[in-house]
């Protein structure tokens, strides 16, 4: 587990420098578009610092987001202590415990690092869940707290949502804006640059995506090993395999939060998953059964 988590760490550097060469590459675009080399560094110093931003506000953004409320230990005893429990065994601090009222059965942690997170359920997962399922459930997304998940789910959100704010500014800017360079212009080169930035956002949530999926079978791992009951998770899982139902608020920025994917199923959204197949994880898990 200890590996795990500075694996994160590590993946969290490659990740940026993944993401910082997006944008550098966006930025060398706009500057040979009007001429001007200095535009790099803007484009590359705004994008930094807006998914600095992001990064300490998106938790709450996140949760703006999906319409969860914070609850009390008083308001739901049996979630609460779910959490509380798990905290403990651990060994880190208790998140801030939420609640989404929706009917859908779903969950998801968010937060800069185990000191500041949060963890949520839809009140469909409460009243569906066995005590126990309920507790694997939960005791994955502790495992994505534990591990730095979050923390590399809150730098990708920042930094994705940087590079498609950033290609839609300067998509405007080339088709409506003037004092580009009329003179000299390689159209080639240019075509290269019109790719680049439209296909930058694309490739952004690509590398997201595929870092969420790896993540989901660790946080499946931890929470079994937590638990040590990997069985509840399984069958946790085949309930929201049975149930299909998608999230009444749905947004593809924060799908990758989630338990299990919020999305309408769809062509498009299987494709972009930010999650592995529920019947993959289920087998995982029974076929590791006697490891955890």
């Amino acid at each position: 587990m200890y590996k795990a988590i500075a694996d994160n760490k590590r993946n969290t550097i490659f990740i940026m420098a993944v993401f910082v060469a997006i944008i550098s590459a966006i930025g060398w675009a706009v500057s040979y578009y009007y001429g001007n080399t200095s535009v790099t560094y803007i484009v590359v110093a705004g994008a930094a610092l807006y998914a600095l931003l992001q990064y300490f506000v998106a938790g709450k953004l996140a949760v703006a987001m999906t319409g969860a409320v914070p609850i009390e230990k008083s308001d739901n005893p049996r979630f609460y202590r779910i959490v509380e429990n798990l905290a403990i065994t651990l060994g880190i601090s208790t998140p801030k415990v939420y609640i989404i009222d929706d009917p859908a059965l779903n969950a998801f942690a968010t937060g800069r690092d185990p000191k500041h997170a949060i963890v949520a359920a839809t009140t469909g997962l409460l009243d569906v869940m066995s005590d126990s399922e309920l507790e694997a459930v939960m005791a994955h997304e502790m495992g994505h707290v534990q591990n730095y998940d979050i923390r590399v789910s809150m730098i990708t959100f920042g930094l994705v949502s940087a590079i498609g704010l950033l290609s839609d500014i300067i998509l405007r800017m080339m088709f409506f804006g003037g004092d580009r360079r009329e003179n000299n212009t390689n159209p080639i080169m240019l075509v290269i640059g019109l790719v680049v930035v439209i296909l930058a956002p694309i490739v952004a949530v690509m590398v997201q995506m595929a870092v969420s999926r790896q993540r989901e079978y660790l946080a499946d791992a931890s929470g079994a090993m937590t638990t040590r009951h990997p069985e509840a998770l399984a069958s946790a899982l085949e309930k929201l395999q049975l149930s299909g139902r998608p999230m009444q608020r749905q947004s593809t920025s924060t799908a990758h939060l989630f338990f299990s994917n919020p999305l309408k199923p769809g062509f498009f959204s299987k494709l972009f998953s930010s999650h592995p197949p529920l019947e993959d994880r289920i087998a995982r898990l029974r076929q590791n059964a006697n490891k955890f």
